[in-house]
């Protein structure tokens, strides 16, 4: 039996940022939520080594077409990610209860 082809996942500084921020907000409240959401990210991200195109498209007016697959984690997080070659990057993290509509323009 192959091996299935494994993606190289490289987080942006950005993206990487964004987790920070979130999870801070959440440790102001609850410390366990706040792991949750890290250890729920790198869940995530981690099985973007295989199959990243099982991933929908994130698909905005604003954005160009089939630029961003998106990824949903710990209920309400969305990973935004691109495929290049066989790299994926993760370029943001989106709370979906903010409004980021500042990302698609």
């Amino acid at each position: 039996m192959e091996k299935a082809d494994k993606y190289r996942v490289i987080v942006s500084k950005r993206a990487a940022q964004m987790l920070i921020s979130h999870a801070a907000f959440l440790a102001d409240v609850s410390q366990t939520a706040a792991d949750r959401l890290i250890c729920s990210f790198e869940e995530a991200a981690n099985t973007l080594e295989t199959m990243p195109e099982r991933c929908p498209w994130l698909i905005s007016e604003y954005m160009p077409r089939n630029k961003y697959r998106k990824l949903l984690f710990e209920k309400r997080y969305l990973l935004l990610f691109q495929i290049k070659d066989n790299t994926v990057y993760i370029d943001y993290v989106v709370d979906c209860r903010q409004d980021y509509t500042w990302l698609l323009r």
